[in-house]
C-alpha cells in the first residue's frame, strides 16, 4: 500500500508530495526535498514530526 506525505502540511504553500511503500522511502524523499527546496537539514525532532504526518491516502 502506498503512503503519502504532503509537504504543505508542514510548510504551507508547498505542493510537494512524497509517496512510497515504506516510511523509510518517504523519509528519504522528504529529506532530499527539504534540503533542496527549503534549505532545511533534517533533525531528529523534524523527522518525528514528518513521521506523524505520513498518511494512507
Amino acid at each position: 500500500m502506498t503512503k503519502v506525505l504532503k509537504c504543505g502540511d508542514l510548510m504551507p504553500g508547498c505542493d510537494f508530495e512524497a509517496r512510497g511503500a515504506t516510511e523509510d522511502e518517504i523519509l528519504q524523499k522528504a529529506a532530499a526535498h527539504a534540503k533542496e527546496a527549503h534549505g532545511i537539514e533534517p533533525t531528529p525532532e523534524l523527522v518525528e514530526k514528518v513521521k506523524s504526518l505520513i498518511q494512507d491516502p
